[in-house]
């Protein structure tokens, strides 16, 4: 609050009176009976509606808790001051959440107040309260005495860097007490004059309270560079390139001077480059101080890979050039496009304006919103402010731009972006959530692609034209004047979508991938030319295959229709040139087309006539002319060498024109072509695959039913119904139900073929990548003496090198052995990596000790490996002493050193026992003995004399006495323990001398005097010396351990997990890496997660939450996880009676029980901790490799953090390592008080180094300019926090957006606004269901060093990283996506990778060359619903702009999966929605359209061709059932019993099995076998796949398949989101259980063993698609259960729906809502076209009835309908229920009893005199089911019509009726098999197999805590 000037005569009673009656008027308001949750804590929960003042204010709040103890008065003034400022902001409380606040803050008011209701408070004895409270509290932290301090001390290395944060913590929290306290005082005093200031307040003390106020300005919050915080000491400071970086944004003199109003107040740093781009533009602070620290560190990084700099010197140019030259890259390629000359030419070679372009770019950038999405409008903006900037810098003062807004707070904002985004906002709004067609708005890439046209220079102008048509909103089609047109100038007409327009419709199949479809039916129509004629190749064979030609460019000319088709809504906004090419296209197939279809029929003609053969030439020259042309050109276009020769002489005419012909130009997928090399790789993987395909399909398909056409066309046959179509022409349905399914499969079938291949291949190359080469523990044991070399040489940067001394080493290291090197390098990691798993209690307590690796600090060159590789080893190897058969040491030392570590052992012990024994005795006589015991024993071994000259048979007598010894010393001394350590020497003593020596050995020792003496005097062993040092007592203990350890530790770590993470971080060292850079030269990187609203951490309540079975989270963890919960009871020191009763303590937030079971969910938190482990990782390297000064070997503490070095280690971590989670709504948690901000604030002050970026949504009241009366808005923020010191978070960059941000896909658009928080080179995409393992972290730094990779033509641009599905235990299902997520991740992205050069970006947790994306529009995409699966289209986006995407498997991510069916399908459904939508988009389009041939079938094959031949898998058990009933029911069947060929025909079986096993998912299983058997072995592989198939994975993957259909096909054709199984799974399974049903009653081959080879596969797909949701469900089988869901169905089905009812509630509402895909004519004609398949049945059954006979008249059929409509009006007639039958249900009932008793009197009689049957009756019944669906199907689709007409309530109650018809088919077979208690038994041990093969009691789980469980 500002200070006003005393006025002289004015009292300050003034002042204090209306202060006074504020306070009063509002402590006796009615409002106050508000209680604010959580008593006086009112800091944090201020609303946002108070706009920036808010920030003091909660400052305020927060400074009166923490003097609350110290001075209540004082607070109680400063709450006062607080609601005064809140009251003057917002008078009213019209802001939202106001009215609350204030209410609950006069609360705490009411309670701090010790005075009585209505008397007065004296305001004077306030301002002497506050002034002697301040002088106390400055004291009492003795502030003066740190100042001073602060002052002498500085910024140094030395200084102890704890003490220093304590004295910072403590200054900074003074000085903002002071600045409270101050402005409070000024409030007071406001109307004071200066005379009566003095009196009140002491001007000593009100000077040094200024001052101290003014130094809160030191210790602003700062991100990761304390830039404008002097009073913070911070060693990142101290490293050379952050302060060179920062110096080179330093403000030089060739620079205009700024105006001294530029320089803000109290700015505690100079003035640099930063200032003058926001003082001319108007950036915003919060994004200028966001990408200055941001271009600091790109710099220093920069930097740091050149080498450290001249100290006090700038970074080097070519530092600056690489930063410089990476973040405009995309900006040069735009002006090359557009043919324009680029700004940055004038800043080649001066450095100081590269960094100043630089800086221009990033703030841009930093402020551009939703324009991010947008890169080259960004470039755009940038090309014309550089124009600007560079007319501005000539001046010799600054000036504005002339784009600046006076008395904006954002001006930049307000002018560029705002105008541009509200465009955007606009179309967004014109979405309909979604629901609206795609050609019906402009998207992102319709926006940015306006930019890649000459002609945005020429409409746009600069700034913004606003009456540009690019710039008009939706329903505007043209500027009609007004204070938006500019006069003179021509109006224009709206822009439109550009370049493509994203129809719904399946076409696009085609349209994309043509060139596939062409081949495979020009290849499909040469192989039938060449079987039916007989497989001779004549001329007159030759000349039929010459009708391929027609076929080719008809096909063509398909396309070129489509070409414009697909453009139809952008016609508007199309350029010219591209229209030229369209139809020049057009008119080039098209009359090509014609001409050689003419040509062709022309030479047919001849040939029949035999006239000649000058059409057959000619027809050949035209045709060859063209094949001739198409290869020359496919050579320019496609085959790298000759594109790259085509691209060097680009400026030609003729190679510009033919490119031009050839495809459409864009900015985008230029030089998509790679090197020779990697072209013949996936070239040879394709014609392999495609040779294959073609031999099976010749031989197996084609060929084979080449017979049975001929026979069926030259036969004539009787068809049993009135037939319309085959008669006359040549028995064409029958030759197409014959041939359908085998040409479905022939289109299909290359999926098959790929999977094979791919699964080869990949099994192939992750075995080259020795991949699987330690799977078992036996495997890591036998390899562990080798890791230190294989860590030397992959984990060690180049800095040490692989054995090289560090000049710090000492002399006895100098000796060591390269072994014993490399061992001290390791031992730091390995153990860190040991007590991370022991910290996440994978292990315990002991098995870390077995398993942790000694320093191996000491001289010599013993190795001291981990006690788990040593242990029972010197047991053993006194056993083979003791045995007789061995005759020297010669044979026993050879039959020792067969076990490597068992000689380890033995050597270890002896060295041990001699260490200690002579530190033992050291000040004793004894040690005579004891070096006379060592030299004789070394002597033997020497002479090879052991076994002669000692008694090995009693050696284990000596080690029970060395064991009784070091048991003793392993405890504190003590008198009686040192008595008792005597005794023990003595007894070693007598078992050495009297057990183990020979008698001359032990004569020659006894000769020594002074030994003899001793004994003789008993003073033998008396001064013994105690261990004292850490190396003596570990020494002690170990030995003891080697000695004692009795038992084998094969099994340890026991913990399977454990397990799994060491064999892959063990195999992975031996796997080909980079060699990784030191950290300080590494590349830095970001790591990135997006969170909305999910579980931060697991409650302690939701822990403890029983669900319906009694079972809670808690419970289920510790059931699942039982040995990780034993161990955590270990660490906490705690039993489970002691854990239970901190539970039941309410008080007690059991903070680190949340923690563990948080920890093993999908909870933000889990991510969190494996995020952080880089940062740790980090900070050890950089300890042990020198970089901060301490020895090689790593002098480490007890923790890192007590390490030397720690301070600096962490400061170039932080430089290199940063994380942003992006909590999109923690302000609304923050002010809801959720229990997720709760935790996320939590997690901030856990892990320092954690940021949070959120949109905070701040409500403001602005006066309208015509009503005059104020109103609500809403501006956005994007905000950075971090914790401080007092566990609070505090904001450290606040960015206002122009708008919503979220006018997309919601989490695209969550990672857009924060990502301008992000640092680094790269950037890791993790979703928080991730996890990571501190061992991986190791070797993130050889993963960025594939960004320099070489090995392809383009530097690596987004990396792939192998991931491990954790939730594979929990059940059966679980098992299944993990092991197929698993085999995609590895497997399958290997190949993609390479040889195929098709990876994608799949999701997470790939890493981006994060500047390459951000300048490039992002790591997403965002338009509504076609970017719904928006990870996808960041890989699109990469390789369309000439990235290179890549596969790594030597790291990896944990990954979590759903774990139940109903996720599992939700999840599913997504993605074949997503696939759906992609292959609408254009980026699919271009890819398909701009790879080369072999490119394109991979690209094709691994995204949506997948989904697309799944689609035609379910097609073909359509198509093969449909074809049989059809010969089943027309007659066909029977009268083609005759011809063998045709009812055996293997291309049907071949058909039929090759869908059976894509539908089961065998070939689905193929790459996942393929992974067991590389990853775990043939044995286990087999095992594994068993066990898969026991577990029924055949049902889950048929089932998955029903899945991907339905939601893939429907989304291609309506655009329907997903939802559960009744319309994509029993609506299928029961139509095909019709068909199969309608085949077994009328078909030929209908019985036995045929019948069951034929529809087996059918029939398993109909009852898995029926049954699998409850085979998979828990307790699906359970009576009791089975019972309530039938209950539960029942009150579903018959409850109405209405406004708000869910559809989980009511069957109407979810009726309802299935219908919303049926919203578009084509939608409505689509489903009416598919409808009229069900009056199939009817119309084939009604003629094979034996009332019909043998007639084939039409009124049969007729007559049939007439039953029908006679049926429903039957059945309307008996379900009559109209309110008005109330009065006369007598006589209804009566009539409806007298109906039926004639309708079945009626029936009887026609039956007894007719020809009429029972079966005839039941058959109509049946096949009347199917007729029914399809008139109410087509009701549906015609819902406009039939609503206004009253007949819409009567098509609801039929569906209502199927609905309940079906649920009693699905529950009759369930409550059948529930009755059975078995069912059950074997279901739960079906579903939870892999929980019970780790030993789980599921049966327990299942029970959970019910007391009557056992009932």
């Amino acid at each position: 609050m500002r200070r006003r000037e005393g006025v002289p005569g004015r009292n300050p009673e003034r002042a204090w009176n209306n202060w006074e009656r504020l306070i009063q008027k509002a402590l006796r308001s009615e409002e106050l009976k508000f209680s604010v949750a959580g008593g006086d804590d009112l800091g944090g929960v201020v609303p946002t509606s108070l706009g920036q003042e808010s920030s003091n204010i909660n400052l305020i709040l927060q400074v009166a808790e923490e003097i609350q103890r110290d001075n209540p008065h004082v607070a109680r003034i400063l709450c006062e001051y607080a609601y005064t400022m809140a009251q003057k902001l917002d008078p009213q409380s019209e802001g939202r959440g106001v009215l609350q606040f204030k209410t609950g803050l006069m609360s705490v008011i009411r309670q701090k107040q010790s005075k009585k209701e209505g008397e007065r408070i004296d305001r004077s004895h306030d301002i002497l309260q506050i002034q002697r409270f301040y002088e106390d509290y400055r004291s009492r932290n003795m502030i003066d005495e740190l100042e001073k301090l602060q002052q002498q001390r500085g910024r140094r290395l030395s200084e102890d860097p704890n003490e220093a944060q304590r004295r910072a913590q403590t200054m900074k929290k003074v000085y903002q007490i002071s600045k409270v306290l101050n402005d409070v005082l000024n409030s007071l005093t406001r109307d004071s004059t200066e005379e009566e200031k003095d009196k009140l307040i002491s001007k000593e003390t009100k000077a040094t309270m200024e001052s101290a106020a003014a130094k809160t300005a030191e210790f602003k919050p700062f991100n990761i560079l304390p830039l404008e915080t002097p009073g913070v000491s911070d060693t990142i400071l101290l490293i050379d390139e952050v302060r060179a970086a920062a110096l080179t944004l330093s403000y030089y003199d060739e620079l205009p001077r700024l105006p001294e109003s530029a320089y803000k107040a109290g700015l505690q740093r100079d003035v640099d480059i930063f200032d003058l781009l926001e003082y001319i533009f108007g950036f915003q602070i919060g994004n200028v101080n966001n990408q200055r620290e941001h271009l600091i560190l790109l710099l220093s990084n920069s930097q740091s890979a050149f080498g450290p700099p001249s100290r006090g010197s700038e970074v080097d140019g070519d530092a600056v050039k690489r930063c410089y030259d990476r973040l405009l890259d995309n900006y040069n390629k735009w002006c090359q496009y557009l043919r324009i000359t680029a700004v940055t030419e004038s800043a080649a070679g001066d450095s100081h304006k590269m960094v100043l372009l630089t800086a221009m770019y990033l703030l841009i950038w930093g402020e551009a919103a939703n324009l991010r999405f947008l890169p080259e409008c960004l470039c755009y903006i940038f090309h014309h402010m550089v124009k600007e900037l560079y007319g501005l810098l000539g001046n010799a003062n600054a000036q504005r731009s002339m784009n600046y807004v006076e008395g904006s707070d954002c001006p930049f904002l307000d002018k560029i972006v705002t105008p541009l985004y509200s465009v955007i906002a606009a179309e967004a709004a014109n979405t309909q959530d979604g629901k609206a067609s795609h050609a019906a708005w402009r998207n992102y890439d319709d926006f940015n692609e306006y930019f890649w046209s000459p002609r945005c220079l020429e409409s746009l102008s600069w700034p913004w034209r606003p009456d540009a048509g690019f710039m008009m909103k939706p329903n505007t089609k043209k500027m009609k004047g007004g204070v938006n047109a500019v006069p003179g100038r021509k109006k224009e007409k709206k822009v439109g979508k550009m370049t493509f327009v994203e129809h719904r419709t399946g076409f696009h199949v085609y349209h994309s991938f043509h060139r596939l479809w062409i081949f495979f039916t020009v290849m499909l129509q040469g192989m039938m030319i060449f079987a039916f004629c007989d497989e001779k190749f004549t001329p007159n064979t030759f000349k039929k295959m010459l009708s391929v030609g027609p076929t080719f460019v008809i096909m063509k000319l398909i396309q070129s229709l489509l070409d414009i088709f697909f453009i139809y809504g952008a016609y508007a906004s199309t350029q010219g040139w591209t229209f030229s090419r369209i139809f020049a296209r057009l008119a080039w197939f098209g009359g090509l087309s014609g001409s050689i279809t003419w040509l062709f029929v022309k030479m047919i003609q001849e040939e029949n006539t035999g006239t000649g053969s000058t059409w057959y030439h000619l027809y050949l020259i035209v045709l060859g002319s063209y094949t001739g042309a198409q290869v020359v050109v496919t050579l320019l276009m496609r085959i790298p060498f000759f594109r790259r020769q085509a691209d060097k002489c680009g400026d030609w005419a003729i190679i510009r024109f033919i490119m031009w012909v050839h495809q459409d130009r864009y900015f985008v997928g230029r030089g998509l072509y790679e090197r020779t090399r990697d072209y013949a790789g996936y070239s040879a993987f394709w014609i392999f695959v495609l040779a294959c395909k073609f031999s099976f399909s010749y031989y197996f398909q084609v060929r084979a039913l080449v017979s049975p056409t001929k026979t069926i066309v030259l036969q004539r046959f009787e068809y049993k119904w009135h037939d319309f179509v085959s008669r006359n022409n040549h028995n064409a349905l029958t030759i197409g139900a014959l041939w359908a399914p085998v040409i479905l499969i022939y289109y299909l079938d290359t999926q098959v073929w790929y999977t094979v291949v791919s699964a080869i291949v990949g099994g192939l190359d992750g075995a080259r990548a020795r991949l699987g080469e330690i799977r078992t523990l036996s495997m890591l044991r036998k390899r562990f003496s080798s890791f230190p070399e294989a860590f030397a040489t992959n984990l060690v940067s180049s800095r040490l090198g692989r054995g090289e001394k560090n000049p710090g080493s000492s002399p006895a290291q100098v000796n060591w052995s390269m072994q014993k090197v490399q061992a001290v390098k390791f031992a730091p990691m390995w153990n860190e990596i040991i007590n991370c798993l022991r910290e996440e209690d994978y292990i315990g307590k002991k098995e870390r000790e077995l398993l942790v690796m000694p320093k191996n600090q000491g001289s010599g060159t013993l190795v001291q490996w981990p006690l788990f590789l040593l242990a029972n080893k010197v047991y053993l190897a006194v056993e083979m002493a003791q045995d007789a058969k061995l005759l020297n040491q010669t044979q026993l030392w050879e039959k020792i050193c067969k076990d490597e570590y068992m000689a380890y052992a033995i050597e270890e012990a002896y060295k041990l026992f001699e260490e200690v024994l002579k530190s033992l005795v050291r000040e004793d006589v004894s040690q005579i003995w004891v070096k006379g015991v060592f030299n004789d024993v070394g002597a033997g071994i020497q002479e090879s004399a052991l076994v002669g000259h000692f008694y090995l048979k009693k050696v284990d007598s000596v080690l029970a006495r060395v064991t009784d010894l070091t048991q003793l010393l392993e405890r504190e001394e003590t008198d009686k323990l040192r008595s008792q350590v005597v005794l023990a020497m003595q007894n070693l003593y007598e078992s050495v001398m009297n057990d183990f020596f020979t008698t001359e050995l032990r004569e020659r020792i006894e000769e020594f005097r002074a030994l003899k003496d001793a004994r003789i005097e008993n003073k033998l062993f008396i001064n013994l010396t105690w261990p004292t040092t850490d190396r003596e007592k570990e020494n002690v203990k170990r030995l003891h351990l080697l000695l004692t350890i009795k038992e084998s530790a094969a099994n340890i770590p026991r913990n399977l997990e454990a397990r799994r993470r060491m064999e892959f971080f063990a195999n992975s060292l031996f796997m080909d890496m980079p060699k990784p850079p030191s950290v300080q030269r590494m590349l830095s990187f970001s790591v990135f997660t997006p969170y909305y609203a999910e579980d931060v951490l697991y409650s302690k309540d939701k822990l403890t939450e029983e669900n319906e079975d009694g079972i809670s989270i808690l419970f289920y963890l510790q059931k699942i996880f039982p040995d990780e919960w034993k161990n955590f009871l270990e660490r906490q020191g705690l039993t489970n009676a002691l854990m239970e009763r901190q539970m039941e303590d309410k008080k007690n937030d059991c903070q680190e029980l949340r923690l563990w079971a948080s920890y093993r969910g999908q909870t933000l938190a889990r991510t969190v901790r494996g995020m952080m482990y880089y940062k740790k990782a980090l900070i050890l390297q950089s300890l042990l490799e020198g970089t901060s000064d301490v020895e090689e070997g790593g002098v480490l503490g007890t923790t890192l953090e007590e390490s030397p070095g720690y301070r600096m280690a962490s400061a170039i971590a932080e430089t290199k390592f940063t994380y942003v989670v992006t909590c999109q709504i923690y302000g609304q948690q923050k002010e809801r008080r959720e229990d997720q901000a709760k935790d996320i604030l939590y997690l901030m002050n856990k892990y320092d180094s954690l940021r949070i970026a959120y949109v905070d949504i701040v409500d403001k009241m602005q006066e309208d300019k015509e009503t005059k009366e104020y109103k609500s808005i809403k501006e956005y923020y994007s905000k950075l926090i971090k914790a401080d010191a007092d566990g609070k978070d505090q904001e450290i960059y606040s960015i206002k957006l122009p708008g919503q941000f979220k006018l997309g896909e919601g989490k695209p658009e969550n990672q857009n606004q924060a990502i301008v928080f992000t640092r680094g080179d790269a950037c890791q995409t993790i979703d928080m269901n991730q996890d990571n393992y501190f061992e991986e972290a190791f070797k993130m730094r050889n993963l960025l060093e594939e960004f320099n990779s070489t090995d392809s033509l383009r530097r690596p641009t987004i990396l792939g990283i192998r991931e491990h599905v954790f939730t594979g235990s929990v059940s059966s299902l679980a098992w299944f996506m993990s092991q197929q997520e698993t085999s995609f991740v590895t497997l399958g992205q290997r190949v993609l990778a390479r040889p195929l050069k098709v990876r994608m970006h799949y999701g997470h947790p790939d890493v981006f060359d994060r500047i390459f994306h951000i300048t490039r529009g992002g790591i997403s995409k965002a338009s509504r619903t076609i970017n719904i699966s928006e990870d996808i289209y960041a890989g699109f986006n990469s390789t369309l702009r000439q990235g290179n995407i890549t596969h790594h498997e030597y790291i990896q991510v944990g990954k979590g999966r759903d774990v139940g069916l109903n996720q599992i399908a939700m999840f599913e459904a997504k993605v074949s929605s997503g696939n759906g939508e992609q292959i609408l988009s254009r980026d699919v389009f271009r890819l398909g359209q701009l790879f080369d041939f072999f490119r394109m079938f991979s690209f094709f094959y691994t995204s949506v061709g997948y989904y697309i031949t799944t689609l035609m898998t379910t097609l073909v058990v359509y198509a093969f059932l449909y074809g049989k009933v059809y010969l089943a029911l027309s007659g066909m069947d029977r009268q083609l019993q005759d011809f063998a060929d045709i009812n055996n025909n293997k291309a049907l079986e071949s058909a039929l099995n090759t869908q059976f096993l894509l539908q089961i998912g065998v070939f689905t299983a193929i790459p996942m076998i393929m992974n067991f058997i590389l990853e775990q072995g043939v044995l286990k592989a087999v095992i594994s796949f068993l066990t898969m198939q026991l577990q029924l994975c055949s049902v889950f993957f048929t089932f998955s398949l029903g899945t991907k259909t339905h939601f893939f096909g429907r989304t291609v054709l309506h655009g329907d989101n997903y939802r559960l199984y009744s319309r994509s799974h029993f609506n299928k399974a029961l139509e095909i259980s019709m068909l199969l049903i309608t085949y077994l009653s009328y078909g030929e081959d209908n019985r036995g063993v045929s019948y069951i080879l034929l529809s087996f596969s059918s029939w398993f797909m109909a009852l898995s698609w029926l049954f699998a949701p409850y085979i998979f469900n828990p307790a699906g089988f359970e009576w009791q259960k089975t019972v309530e869901d039938f209950d539960d169905w029942t009150n579903w089905l018959f409850y109405k729906g209405g406004i708000g009812v869910k559809d989980n509630e009511s069957w109407e509402s979810w009726w309802e809502s299935e219908q919303e895909h049926i919203r578009t004519l084509r939608g409505r004609f689509w489903e009416i076209v598919l409808s009229l398949r069900f009056f199939f049945f009817q119309y084939g059954v009604v003629y094979s009835l034996q009332v019909s006979g043998t007639s084939t008249s039409l009124s049969i059929y007729g007559y049939s309908w007439l039953a029908f409509f006679i049926m429903i009006v039957l059945f309307q007639i008996f379900t009559f229920t109209n309110k008005s039958s109330v009065k006369f249900q007598l006589f209804l009932r009566l009539f409806q009893g007298g109906l039926f008793l004639a309708l079945i009197a009626s029936i009887a009689v026609t039956i007894a005199f007719t020809s009429l049957s029972v079966g005839d009756c039941f058959a109509m019944l049946l096949v009347f089911i199917p007729t029914g669906w399809g008139v109410l199907s087509i009701c549906q689709a015609l819902r406009p019509i039939l609503e206004p007409l009253g007949a819409w309530n009567a098509v609801r109650s039929g569906f209502r009726l199927y609905d309940a018809m079906m649920g009693a088919v699905i529950f009759t077979p369930i409550a059948i098999l529930s009755w059975f208690p078995f069912v059950s038994t074997f279901q739960t041990r079906l579903v939870f197999n892999q929980a019970f093969s780790r030993g789980l009691e599921i049966s327990l789980i299942l029970a959970g805590n019910r007391p009557n469980a056992s009932t």
